[in-house]
């Protein structure tokens, strides 16, 4: 792609993302999200691939969808309660639509059959962006509306999509989509505490982007995509791939990583609001996105030869570890030792 194209839709996609962010009028953000949708596409559909023309396509008419349901609530809560102001949406209607086009935006379940299609189509740099970056706008939007929202809606949704996330993400081979469901069941954990404690939810999304950026600038540095290749890149960077392992099993929210620290204060947070059968239910669920960061992390580090893959063995590369991917490892498996200074921020 040109040079000049690249940097066009990426200060758009900025622009988008500020405009959401910053904007208290409906329109204004229905216009950001626009933006980022407009600017995505042709960083999906750049390989000219069938598949990534497909993804394009089916991200395009799933946010094309969720943007006109945007819309259509910010309109019915103007019709009845003349406000169009993002904090005032109080109508019951509304809120149920809005609740559905956000859901349709990040992928949460049961609006979440497109995300992994569109992921398996794109690169790993643009599933990245796919994954972080275009997930901050309508994650802002929730935040702003999350005193609006019915709880036990979301409730029901956010575990719907840790159970889906962590179920259908088990028998998957390739990475991109195994990623996908691990996304949606993290926007599962981010969902179900939002009505409560809203910053707790910001918490989780900024570590989650932190780690989720670690494992696929990782992945993109060993090029690989699906299983039976990540089991011979050991011997291209050995070191990367032992952090992998780490940023792995923190995403997974082990302790003493990082990822143990938003699952740690939402299942405390949880229990003081007295749903404690929501917080084990959730707690359980996410056993089974353990299974496959597991599956990933032995695939990656722990597979050493004889072995029955048929792939040839990758080169052994001294070129240096990026200095990024040296700091996001690092912040992805060393950050709970100051979760009390974190905890104190929020």
């Amino acid at each position: 792609m040109n040079p000049q194209a690249k940097l066009i839709f990426t200060i758009s996609l900025l622009l988008g993302t500020t405009i959401v962010i910053s904007s208290n009028h409906w329109v204004m953000a229905w216009a950001g999200l626009e933006i980022n949708t407009l600017a995505i596409l042709p960083l999906i559909s750049k390989s000219h691939h069938p598949r990534s023309i497909e993804a394009a396509t089916k991200y395009f008419i799933t946010q094309a969808t969720a943007s006109a349901l945007v819309l259509f609530s910010s309109m019915t809560n103007a019709w009845y309660t003349g406000q169009w102001d993002i904090t005032q949406l109080t109508h019951p209607t509304s809120c149920l639509i809005l609740t559905s086009a956000l859901a349709m935006k990040l992928g949460l379940a049961p609006f979440h059959f497109w995300f992994p299609e569109v992921l398996q189509g794109s690169q790993l740099t643009t599933g990245l962006l796919l994954s972080t970056v275009m997930k901050l706008p309508p994650v802002s939007l929730l935040f702003m509306t999350s005193h609006s929202l019915n709880p036990t809606l979301l409730t029901c949704m956010a575990i719907l999509s840790t159970a889906l996330g962590g179920w259908m993400g088990l028998n998957q081979t390739q990475i991109r989509k195994i990623l996908a469901f691990s996304s949606i069941s993290h926007l599962g954990w981010m969902t179900i505490i939002i009505s409560y404690n809203p910053k707790l939810t910001l918490l989780n999304f900024y570590l989650y982007v932190l780690m989720t950026t670690a494992v696929f600038l990782t992945l993109n540095t060993i090029k690989a995509s699906k299983l039976p290749t990540l089991t011979t890149a050991w011997t291209k960077a050995p070191a990367l791939n032992a952090m992998l392992l780490l940023t792995l099993l923190s995403l997974a929210g082990l302790p003493p990583l990082t990822g143990f620290l938003p699952k740690w204060l939402i299942i405390q947070e949880l229990t003081k609001q007295g749903m404690t059968t929501a917080a084990v239910s959730i707690s359980l669920l996410s056993l089974l996105g353990l299974f496959f960061y597991l599956r990933l992390a032995y695939c990656s580090t722990i597979t050493l030869p004889p072995h029955t893959t048929n792939h040839i063995k990758q080169w052994h590369t001294n070129k240096p570890t990026h200095s990024s991917i040296a700091l996001l490892t690092t912040v992805s498996t060393a950050l709970l030792p100051i979760s009390p200074l974190i905890t104190t921020i929020i």
